[in-house]
């Protein structure tokens, strides 16, 4: 009790110092400076203020007051609180070169009980880890226990979970070929496309335990589009790629792979062709009129630009554009949206207004002798006929039919999917003028189908 009034004195003198010295001198300073504004001080006033014990008193009641504040600052302080930390990352200790470890939490709770200012250096400390120790462990199953790293012996806690059931397989490895795959693909201008992809490797090596390793069924390099620097069209661009690897049904398996990432080298061209809209009609126009003319976008021969990979536009000759004509007996006009064709990335056009001109004037013809043609016959199969010709007969306008010859009809079964035996089949045929109908004298056949 001594040393408390001690103290208590003590701390009375300083604070009745400062305080002499910063408020109550200046206080009074500002009151006589007041009362000679205002007005002339009484005696009495002058004679209280004067007073060597007046400014102690004052100063001993401020210091008071003062010290009672800070008591309770400190009470405050030094109550005891609990605070809850979420750790997010738990560290193993344990052969990482020899074996892989499930189980770990990726998350702890832990309860801090203590005095409020142990537990703010506690929370602001950056050597507090939560820790499993597997040293020494064998591969199995473990239960094991969740420590946490506290330097404050004044700190009593509490984690949740306290014990992790962890499993521990040996690590084995494989090698895996390296295949390269495009994200975000829809983000690159459709005119363009990605070719000449090639890696710094070729194979990878993936380690894990063994069960996920035996589920690998590749390991992709994954390039995004959207994160490709600038570049100029048919030049080289190098850029890094993540690894990722998956099992048959496209999942994604939790392995290490080494490297864990690769360069990617990529060529962007825009490879292009010039096609001509060709009008495909279904159906006949009356039976007193024909075709003389298809009219595309106000001009006889319409041209559209398409985009994609090369071997794909070696393969299209044409855009078709399809109407239906059956029963027309007028000129008239179609407004078509165009196909984009399989593979093809961009068309310069993707509409077309079609004028459909009719004539009177037309006239028939026949065609002897045009080659059937069998189509879609199976492999190790051999098509047996008892005619492989027909005559075709045209209708259309006198000045179109009169210039059609054989090379410009093509007459076909279509055997997709037929096996060995005998069957009927329908005659096709189609013509290299549109405007033109086409049909055969002999509308079926029976084809017989042999193994070769």
């Amino acid at each position: 009790m001594k040393q408390v009034m001690t103290m208590l004195k003590k701390i009375g003198n300083f604070f009745s110092k400062i305080i002499d010295k910063l408020i109550v001198m200046p206080i009074s300073k500002l009151i006589l400076l007041i009362n000679k504004k205002y007005g002339k001080p009484s005696k009495k006033f002058e004679n209280w203020l004067s007073k060597s014990n007046t400014l102690l008193f004052i100063s001993l009641i401020i210091a008071i007051f003062t010290f009672i504040v800070i008591d309770q600052k400190i009470l405050t302080f030094s109550e005891s609180s609990a605070e809850v930390l979420d750790i997010e990352q738990v560290k193993v200790l344990y052969d990482e070169d020899n074996y892989v470890v499930e189980g770990i939490p990726e998350s702890v709770d832990i309860t801090l009980i203590g005095n409020k200012a142990d537990l703010y250096i506690a929370k602001q400390s950056p050597t507090n880890e939560v820790v499993i120790d597997l040293w020494g462990l064998k591969p199995g199953t473990h239960k094991v226990d969740i420590k946490y790293d506290q330097l404050s012996s004044g700190i009593k806690y509490s984690i949740n979970p306290s014990v992790a059931t962890v499993v521990i397989y040996e690590k084995v490895s494989a090698t895996k070929t390296l295949s390269i795959d495009l994200l975000n693909q829809d983000s690159l201008d459709q005119r363009y496309i990605i070719d000449e992809m090639t890696s710094n490797t070729d194979s990878v090596v993936i380690k894990g335990a063994s069960y996920k390793v035996d589920k690998v069924a590749t390991v992709k390099a994954l390039v995004d589009v959207k994160t490709l620097p600038k570049f100029e069209l048919g030049e080289k661009i190098t850029v890094n790629a993540t690894l990722r690897a998956y099992d048959e049904a496209g999942n994604v398996v939790d392995v290490e792979i080494s490297p864990a990432n690769v360069t990617v080298d990529l060529v962007i061209n825009s490879p292009s062709k010039e096609v001509p809209i060709q009008v495909v009609p279904t159906g006949n126009v009356i039976y007193n009129m024909g075709i003389s003319n298809f009219i595309i976008n106000n001009n006889e021969n319409t041209n559209v630009t398409i985009y994609g990979p090369s071997e794909v536009l070696s393969t299209i000759e044409y855009i078709p554009a399809y109407i239906n004509i059956e029963g027309l007996s007028e000129d008239t006009q179609f407004k078509v949206d165009l196909e984009k064709p399989v593979g093809v990335k961009y068309m310069s056009i993707n509409s077309a207004t079609i004028d459909v001109k009719l004539s009177s004037d037309i006239g028939y013809a026949e065609i002897d002798d045009v080659v059937i043609n069998a189509d879609n016959l199976g492999k190790n199969y051999v098509a047996v006929v008892d005619f492989d010709s027909v005559p075709i007969k045209l209708k259309g306008v006198n000045d179109i039919i009169k210039d059609i010859s054989k090379e410009d009809i093509y007459v076909y079964i279509d055997l997709k999917g037929l096996g060995v035996g005998t069957h009927a089949v329908d005659i096709m045929v189609r013509g290299n003028d549109p405007r033109v109908e086409y049909l055969s004298s002999i509308l079926k056949m029976e084809v017989e189908i042999r193994e070769n």
